[in-house]
């Protein structure tokens, strides 16, 4: 394990000095447009995200809901690869000095560029961190070589069905933070946070010391506010999908970055608390 501090620490740290929670936006690149979605990213930096999940588009993205995957499939058609992804991604740290950024998706276009190769365009582009939503830690330990030796963050998710005896496997493997997932099944937004997150969040404290950050069904102020009151980070995901593509529908895709934005802006609102600890 490196011994120095990665961006992601920093960004957790700098949170948790303010007392509040890490607001982590997602959006999948090539939606509505790779133009289009370079702007909502940017706007979202400037907006005050601390950190930006860049989604790779996939053909097949099970582990994602309905409004991801018709995302994912409006990237692809519109040429959207895992090289544009890693462009966008230098875009937007040359934007954004100070943003986190991490590379999300799964592991079949990763292994066809070559893990050795990713990483080093990974890092070349300025991301942080990498999280393949299909790979295990107990299957992992290459992809980790390979991501270790260009300075980048291997980010894990843990389900509320884990044992206690894999989430000390994740927590070992995981870097810069962990990814707890809220409940079972794919990403979408839900009207409630459940109560098998808390829990998870505190079995996870058990294991680990690195920042935990909750995602998937979280889609209102009043759901970040919740999740915030427990986790170092919040995932949004699903609403900015649909909130950006609505809004491109309506409008055009140049909308997508101001409603990005604005979307940002509702969520920031329930990010205070005093932050738990122990």
């Amino acid at each position: 394990m490196e011994s120095s501090l990665s961006r992601f620490d920093a960004i957790f740290a700098r949170a948790r000095a303010e007392r509040r929670g890490a607001l982590i936006p997602y959006l999948t690149a090539g939606d509505p447009t790779p133009a289009a979605s370079l702007g909502a990213a940017q706007a979202l930096a400037a907006a005050g995200a601390d950190i930006v999940e860049l989604g790779i588009p996939f053909s097949d993205p099970l582990a994602d809901g309905p409004v991801i995957q018709r995302a994912s499939e409006r990237a692809l058609a519109q040429g959207m690869t895992l090289e544009g992804v890693l462009a966008m991604a230098a875009q937007l740290r040359r934007a954004a000095p100070a943003l986190g950024i991490l590379l999300f998706g799964y592991f079949n276009p990763i292994l066809r560029y070559g893990l050795p190769r990713f990483a080093e365009a990974a890092a070349r582009a300025g991301a942080d961190g990498v999280l393949v939503t299909d790979l295990i830690p107990e299957e992992a330990q290459e992809y980790c070589a390979a991501l270790a030796a260009r300075g980048l963050d291997p980010v894990f998710l843990a389900a509320p069905t884990s044992p206690d005896a894999r989430l000390e496997r994740i927590a070992a493997a995981g870097r810069g933070f962990l990814y707890a997932v809220s409940r079972t099944g794919v990403t979408g937004a839900r009207r409630q946070v459940p109560e098998s997150a808390r829990q998870l969040v505190a079995r996870l404290r058990r294991h680990t010391a690195l920042p935990l950050a909750l995602g998937f069904g979280i889609a209102s102020p009043e759901q970040v506010r919740e999740a915030a009151g427990f986790a170092d980070g919040v995932v949004v995901g699903t609403a900015m999908v649909e909130r950006m593509h609505a809004a491109s529908l309506e409008r055009g895709p140049e909308a997508a970055a101001p409603a990005a934005a604005a979307l940002l802006a509702e969520l920031r609102a329930g990010l205070s608390f005093a932050a738990p600890r122990g």
